[in-house]
């Protein structure tokens, strides 16, 4: 029984990984229909910029307690930022051009993991983080480690957000419906590219997160992890269907379950092609994925 819910609760941190990840990603392609391969590079900025403030470079961070916190905060302002300059720099000017947007965001998904590499090298760097988040935490009998669990309350939060964005509020509604209809939203005097860039900046807010929490998960942080996360994040979102936080969240589960239980059960390695598998065996089904619509 403790080996299930050990296993139960690490898939679903790594599904709330995967979530952080996803969830802008989906927002912004839903959103937006651009598919921006640079997301995982937003992820490495975020990770970086965490590890580098915890590791004691700014004013007041560190590697516990609150330092640790206003490093985390940092290191999604930093990948915040990051975002709203590759959508004003990038994106931008290639809104009716899909086949250059593709071409330029792989491009800056290249180029960041080269400069990453360039100034701290690439070789995974020990994350820097607090004690009590590299213990256990003890759950009807396993024993958890307590970074899990923070994962899971994180992704809980960012979809509550979310959600909280597009149905609530007047600038998620506008999104909406500048997507539907952007000159009706324009001659109504509202300008779209504004809210546009919101949703690139809290895109890449919550991919900065995965990647400062993703360091936790695995204990380092090297220029390549953001495009690893991001194959899987694809998968997410082609799973819970195009635009759709909803369906993120749910196929982030799945997807972090599965894997999970097969990498234990079976061969390691197995995970990752049961996960192909089941990406497979749903398109059969429902080629849409579980939800596809933006909710």
């Amino acid at each position: 029984m403790d080996t299930v819910v050990l296993l139960t609760l690490t898939g679903l941190g790594l599904g709330a990984l995967y979530f952080l990840v996803a969830s802008g990603l989906s927002l912004i392609f839903g959103l937006m229909d651009v598919l921006n391969f640079a997301h995982g590079a937003l992820l490495s900025v975020g990770a970086y910029a965490t590890w580098w403030a915890a590791s004691g470079h700014l004013p007041g961070a560190g590697s516990g307690g609150l330092g640790f916190v206003l490093a985390v905060v940092f290191g999604v302002a930093v990948g915040t930022l990051a975002a709203i300059v590759l959508e004003l720099v990038v994106v931008r000017p290639l809104y009716t051009r899909p086949r250059e947007q593709v071409l330029a965001t792989v491009g800056v998904s290249l180029a960041v993991p080269a400069l990453l590499s360039g100034i701290w090298g690439t070789d995974p760097l020990t994350f820097p983080g607090p004690e009590a988040l590299k213990s256990t935490v003890g759950v009807l009998g396993a024993s958890v480690p307590a970074n899990r669990l923070v994962l899971i309350a994180a992704a809980v939060l960012v979809w509550a957000g979310l959600k909280l964005f597009l149905d609530r509020t007047r600038h998620g509604l506008v999104v909406r419906a500048g997507v539907e209809d952007r000159a009706m939203v324009t001659a109504l005097g509202i300008d779209v590219r504004k809210a546009f860039t919101l949703v690139f900046a809290i895109g890449g807010a919550a991919a900065a997160l995965g990647g400062a929490l993703g360091g936790l998960y695995f204990g380092s942080v090297d220029p390549g992890q953001g495009t690893s996360l991001l194959i899987f994040a694809f998968v997410v979102v082609v799973t819970g269907g195009m635009g759709s936080v909803t369906g993120a969240a749910v196929a982030s589960v799945v997807i972090g379950l599965v894997q999970q239980f097969a990498n234990y059960y079976t061969t390691a390695g197995l995970g990752d092609l049961a996960v192909v598998v089941l990406l497979a065996a749903l398109l059969l089904v429902r080629p849409r994925g579980l939800t596809g619509r933006l909710a």
